[in-house]
């Protein structure tokens, strides 16, 4: 009996990889030493970038705003441009509203999760920082069907730690054999869940090679709702 459902928030629910491609391209329209790069190696210099220093804005080590800053610093630089902080702060700000301005689900996401909350208690976790996750369910028209939202800034663990896992469980009142969770990340979702003893469902819409042999049951998409229902909740599972 499946009790309670775990999602990961970004590129699970939340379309965040479509969000920052098109908030990249409006950075890159805004200054033109970025132009020196071409799209694909500007996304992964980027990514590179934003993965390095959300690490130091999740353990305190720089603020927020600082981090959108240097993150854009970082950029100019690789392309060949002496950025100040004016500059820099004016392409973070650019991809800042562009990448609230796009904010959107994943597609079926709604529908899926008002499926799952009528059979069972609904739980996010999350690598991020609270107010930004909360304002991302917000806006989708997301937050109602969320029981728990467990993230990494207030629980000062991430995934894949267990730790976080047994956090979002016990706020769920469930224990982790009635649990899935469905997430795209491997290491941290998948291997996390594992760790933790919740049975893993891998959000795979790239249809992506499994690192590991052993078999973990995949959705590639959220719709049809009902297809997807039946893998999380084990009556398909592979």
């Amino acid at each position: 009996m499946v009790r309670a459902v775990l999602f990961d928030l970004d590129d699970t629910l939340f379309d965040h990889a479509g969000c920052a491609r098109e908030a990249l391209a409006a950075a890159q329209r805004c200054h033109p030493a970025l132009s020196a790069m071409t799209f694909d190696a500007l996304e992964r210099t980027h990514a590179m970038f934003l993965e390095e220093l959300h690490a130091d804005v999740m353990l305190g080590r720089v603020p927020l705003e600082e981090a959108r800053r240097e993150r854009f610093r970082r950029l100019l630089g690789v392309c060949g441009a002496d950025a100040g902080d004016d500059v820099a702060a004016g392409v973070a700000s650019t991809y800042r509203d562009a990448y609230r301005a796009a904010r959107r689900a994943v597609a079926g996401t709604s529908a899926l999760l008002a499926a799952v909350k009528e059979r069972a208690r609904v739980g996010i976790i999350s690598n991020n920082l609270l107010e930004e996750q909360q304002d991302k369910l917000r806006f989708c028209d997301l937050e109602s069907f969320v029981d728990a939202l467990v993230v990494s800034e207030v629980v000062g663990v991430s995934k894949p730690d267990p730790e976080i896992f047994r956090v979002a469980l016990d706020r769920l009142r469930c224990p982790a054999a009635e649990a899935v969770m469905v997430g795209d990340s491997w290491s941290a979702d998948i291997a996390g869940a594992r760790a933790a003893g919740i049975r893993a469902v891998w959000f795979n819409p790239a249809r992506a090679a499994a690192p590991e042999e052993a078999p973990v049951p995949e959705l590639h998409a959220f719709e049809p709702v009902s297809e997807a229902m039946k893998v999380i909740f084990g009556a398909h599972r592979h």
